[in-house]
């Protein structure tokens, strides 16, 4: 049963799920796995069944020999010890290069996975080096393509999204903390589907590789290597670890096959595609302008990264968008520059406060990263200064549509982009909270007045009571009738329009048929619902921002007394 498992992962076949559970299972309730009777046939002209057929046997005549202390064939059976390869399955599965990019997300997640597990007996050692060589190695050539496009901290990791070759890439990566080994997880299922993955992104990373026209398997590139500094190397690791470590570095640039010619840039001819309108090829143009600038984020920054702060993703989304960065040397080695460096112009740090800083260098939190490259621009630093409250972190992968609730912090954002400027709207806010104060302080004086005005107008009220009482007692005469002109009233068009559009869809719902009548409640209860939601959530917010506003008033309180 493992090795037909074993075998279904490999080539690709799912588990079907029948309708009729209990006629299939023969009336019984218990819990199986069922798959297609085509695809079982489809396995048994694989030949690979062979090799774990031999491997089998392997491992029979290796206990039998254990058993018995016959350590000369002990070592003889582990010299000639099976193995087998995946390449032709990648082939068959992916038979061109851009499936095999479509399917490349659960690849990159899983290797991710593997490579920060602790080097126990639940995975080969094996297997966790080969997929961090192979993460590492992916990690690069995004960083040389520059097409690293959205990144979103969750509570489960850090996701990335990479345009590759025109195809969007997601994946998650784990935080780097201590692991904790779960007891319902099978790991011998996630090692068959790592094995299968690490073979495909092999095939992936060398293809890319050389569409760049780098080195592969990826070599750094000799100027490079030698400002890491090979006696520091030597002492922060081993030689055949610190090949990896300096790759893993993310700092330094890759050798390329051809060494690249600096050539003036051509503007080059474009032609209409077929059937595109100038608009949208105007649009395009913009969207492409927009991309380029995008990609040049950071350039002509340079960044250092204190010991506090997560050092592979900052250091991976610096370099992606061409900024430069560096860090302390006992802390990895690839540091390209020391603290102390005047070009410096962003230190990230992640405490309160900063007690020596430099003059003409801006500390900020990490988070600055993130959501500037989220936002496609450099966001204002204030918000992002050590021990200040920090801005929301808002999901790039989400896309508000009409009638969704919209944040308000994504509403500046926005603003931002098309270029307005967003500090009129912070005036604005400040503006109200100091009216809103100066209305507070204004409402205690009147309250003070008004109790004194209360009594004098409780005494007013009695008389005029009296007098009104009197005048009824007098008034036994009869009312006087009068004749008045009638008014013009002018009908509201518009209002009658509308009448008249909602009778005729009440109307035309009422002739719907049954079916069509169902659908369309379905649809407007899901509308309806979508309001609410977004009502809900409107609702919930003002209540926070309310809730904060008084906090402040009461601080501010608290401080004048």
């Amino acid at each position: 049963a493992a090795v037909t498992r074993r075998l279904c992962i490999l080539k690709g076949i799912y588990p079907h799920e029948p309708k009729h559970k209990k006629k299939v299972n023969k009336g019984s309730t218990a819990a199986r796995t069922f798959y297609l009777l085509k695809d079982i046939k489809f396995l048994l002209h694989e030949p690979i069944v062979n090799k774990f057929r031999e491997y089998k046997v392997f491992v029979r005549k290796l206990r039998k020999a254990y058993g018995k202390s016959e350590w000369s064939t002990v070592d003889r059976l582990k010299n000639n010890k099976p193995t087998y390869k995946l390449d032709h399955i990648v082939k068959e599965r992916y038979p061109t290069f851009v499936d095999a990019l479509r399917d490349l997300d659960d690849a990159l997640s899983m290797c991710f996975l593997f490579s920060t597990f602790p080097r126990t007996g639940k995975c080969h050692v094996q297997t966790i080096q080969l997929c961090r060589r192979l993460a590492m190695e992916f990690l690069n050539y995004i960083i040389a393509s520059r097409s690293l496009r959205k990144v979103f901290l969750s509570i489960k990791g850090i996701y990335y999204q990479a345009e590759v070759l025109g195809q969007p890439v997601t994946w998650i990566t784990p935080y780097a903390f201590a692991h904790d080994h779960p007891t319902d997880v099978d790991y011998r299922v996630m090692a068959t589907f790592t094995e299968f993955y690490t073979t495909l992104l092999g095939f992936v990373n060398f293809r890319l590789y050389h569409s760049l026209n780098l080195l592969y398997p990826p070599k750094i590139d000799g100027q490079a290597d030698v400002e890491l500094k090979p006696a520091e190397g030597k002492e922060y690791a081993m030689d055949s670890e610190s090949y990896l470590e300096k790759l893993s570095a993310l700092s330094a640039s890759l050798a390329r096959v051809v060494a690249p010619t600096h050539e003036d840039e051509v503007e080059m001819d474009e032609f209409p595609v077929e059937g595109e309108t100038a608009e949208q090829m105007d649009a395009r143009k913009k969207e492409q302008e927009a991309l380029e600038k995008h990609k040049k984020l950071f350039e002509g920054l340079r960044f250092f990264l204190n010991r506090e702060v997560p050092r592979e993703p900052l250091a991976f989304i610096i370099r992606c968008f061409g900024g430069q960065v560096s860090w302390d040397k006992s802390l990895c080695i690839g540091a390209t520059y020391d603290v102390s460096n005047p070009s410096i112009t962003h230190q990230i740090v992640d405490r309160p406060r900063v007690e020596q800083q430099v003059v003409g260098r801006y500390y900020l939190q990490p988070q600055w990263v993130f959501d500037s490259v989220n936002a496609k621009l450099c966001l204002p630093v204030a918000d992002y200064f050590p021990g200040v409250l920090l801005p929301p972190h808002l999901s790039p992968f989400v896309t508000e549509q009409e009638g969704d609730y919209v944040p308000p912090e994504k509403l500046k954002l926005l603003a931002m982009q098309r270029g307005e400027n967003p500090g009129d709207g912070r005036l604005r806010d400040e503006e109200s909270e100091e009216e809103d104060e100066e209305e507070e302080d204004d409402n205690d004086k009147e309250e003070e007045e008004e109790e004194e005005e209360e009594d004098e107008s409780e005494k007013e009220e009695e008389m005029k009571l009296k007098k009104m009482e009197e005048q009824k007692t007098q008034s036994n005469k009869a009312l006087p009738v009068k004749v008045t002109a009638g008014k013009l009233r002018l009908e509201d068009r518009q209002r009658l329009e509308q009448e008249q559009q909602s009778e005729e869809k009440r109307l035309a719902i009422m002739m719907m048929k049954k079916r069509e009548k169902y659908l369309y409640k379905k649809i407007m209860f899901g509308k309806k619902r979508k309001v609410r939601e977004a009502n809900k959530l409107a609702a919930k917010r003002k209540a926070h921002d309310t809730a904060v506003k008084e906090e402040k008033k009461k601080s501010k309180k608290a401080r004048r007394a």
